[in-house]
């Protein structure tokens, strides 16, 4: 510090302010690039109430349509789960939810991926290969034009269903790449691995924060210019009734399916 000062004391006036002014430069740089403005180009979803575009989703909040219903039955059975008593054991006093039609359909044969695998991939996985493509398109960039950038994926996930779906047939009927194929980590390593990216790649579990700690990753990653595009996402699906039931027994859930805050 003491030879610094010293440095500081022997320069000139005119080289103190030039040194002032590049300084201060420097700084605004930093500063400029901490808030430099992200632009979103394109976008794919898919959300309850038949969602499964932007100009869908609009429609449902245009019209103000009530995307919550009971449990599908191709989900489990609710009325096995269901008892309105919250202390019953196993049970849930909640039979509603937001649920996506159609989760189990999946074109392997576009991704390249084989039947066998794709049956032995988390849902979740499936849909966010799909929601990707979609922005992609959507925003004018041809997924192959991608291939070899620096082009990061962020994506926010915390559900775990189908893991544990699999646990459940037994360890003899489990294949040794099924475990793999639910894991978090992969949901995000397969995009990039599909579309040849060489950006930054993650999975994040921040419990309900999960997609929105995502998006300031992927933000934060292109300012500090770790990448030149990213894909930044989330994925959930309520595959087991397992969840509800914690929930219910935390008091979480509206017995209406219905919020009432306050």
């Amino acid at each position: 510090m003491g030879d610094f000062k010293e440095q500081i004391a022997a320069l000139s006036p005119k080289r103190l302010m030039l040194l002032c002014l590049e300084m201060q430069s420097r700084l605004e740089a930093l500063q400029r690039a901490r808030a430099e403005p992200v632009a979103v180009v394109g976008m794919g979803l898919r959300l309850p109430g038949g969602v499964n575009d932007p100009e869908s989703f609009w429609r449902l909040l245009r019209d103000g349509v009530d995307a919550v219903t009971e449990v599908p039955a191709d989900r489990w059975d609710a009325d096995a789960f269901y008892d309105e008593d919250p202390e019953a054991p196993g049970k849930t006093y909640s039979r509603h939810g937001g649920f996506l039609e159609g989760v189990g359909d999946f074109d392997a044969d576009f991704f390249g991926i084989s039947a066998q695998d794709a049956c032995g991939m988390d849902p979740q996985h499936r849909l966010l290969l799909e929601v990707c493509w979609e922005a992609l398109e959507r925003s004018g960039y041809p997924p192959e034009s991608l291939t070899d950038t620096r082009t990061g994926v962020f994506i926010g996930m915390s559900s775990h269903d189908y893991g544990q779906l699999l646990m459940r047939k037994g360890a003899g009927e489990i294949r040794d790449a099924e475990m793999i194929n639910v894991a978090h980590c992969i949901a995000s390593g397969r995009i990039s691995h599909v579309l040849g990216l060489r950006g930054p790649c993650m999975t994040i579990d921040t419990a309900c924060s999960s997609s929105l700690v995502a998006l300031h990753l992927a933000c934060q990653s292109l300012r500090e210019e770790e990448c030149r595009m990213a894909l930044a996402g989330g994925v959930s699906l309520m595959l087991t009734p397992d969840a509800m039931i914690n929930f219910c027994k935390a008091g979480m859930l509206s017995p209406t399916g219905r919020c009432r805050p306050f």
